[in-house]
Parts: C-alpha cells; structure tokens; sequence
C-alpha cells in the first residue's frame, strides 16, 4: 500500500478530495458466531477469469470468481501504479485468500466458504459503487452469505 505522500499527482488530489462518510457506531446486524457463519471474499484487485474483458478504468461492477478455478486462470486488471504485484505473482491469496477461507472452514473457525467470491476495482469512485453494492447484497442473500472478508488493494 503506497503513502499519500508516494502517490503522484494529480492521483493524490484526487484522493484527498473523495468524500469519507463516518459509519453509525450501532450494530446493525444480529450476532452470529463466526463459527455458524458463511463467508464470501470481495478484493478490490480486478480480479477476473483470463477469459473475459479487463475491467475497464474506474469501473463501478463486480465479477464472479468460482472458488473452484485455479489461482492460474485468474487475472488482475486493476490499473493503480501504486502498489507492488509482486506478493500476487507468488501467491493468489495475499489479494484473494481463497485457500486461507477453505482452511477456516475445514478447521470449524467459519462454517462454510462461499462457492463464489466477487471481485472490483479498487480506486473507483465511491459515488459509482451504489448499483453494485445493491448488486452483491442481492447475491449475498441469494447464496446465502452473512459475513464477507473484504481485501482491499
């Protein structure tokens, strides 16, 4: 993760100037053990199969990742010059921990690992996220999903 100050301009600016909301400090779930938890896993590193289209810069939507598909046939598309690949090109799961969720759930510590995982671009501006959040809440509760581990990049 690069500092503010590392970041060239006019990427700086433009981050400096995004608006912070300040969550409400109230629960707004019931407590589930995380044990008796599903979990997906989103990552902010474009992530998609070789096959398809790159995410386009600045792209508000999701794509499905099959936990199923090897770390091989997953690609990154994510535009940002501000962090070092190097850790993803050794190991999927420093930006998609897939393999870390399965053994969580083999060990009890979660109750199951999501069969399908989602993937967005970092760096994008909030303000276009909406439709996609609805979006991927709708999945959640379609699969079933009550927890998500977020892994930003």
């Amino acid at each position: 993760m690069a500092r503010i100050e590392e970041i060239p301009q006019p990427t700086r600016d433009a981050i400096l100037g995004l608006a912070c909301s300040t969550p409400d400090t109230s629960p707004w779930v019931n407590a589930v053990p995380l044990a008796q938890r599903r979990v997906a896993i989103v990552t902010s590193a474009a992530l998609h199969r070789r096959e398809e289209t790159p995410f386009p810069a600045g792209s508000g939507e999701f794509r499905e990742l099959p936990a199923a598909v090897s770390a091989g046939d997953f690609v990154m598309s994510h535009v940002s010059i501000n962090y070092d690949r190097a850790g993803y090109q050794r190991d999927l799961n420093v930006i998609y921990p897939v393999d870390r969720m399965r053994e969580l759930a083999s060990e009890g510590v979660i109750a199951a690992a999501a069969d399908t995982n989602f993937a967005v671009m970092g760096s994008t501006d909030p303000k276009l996220m909406s439709e996609t959040v609805d979006a991927l809440m709708a999945r959640f509760e379609r699969d079933r999903i009550d927890a998500v581990l977020f892994s930003p990049v």
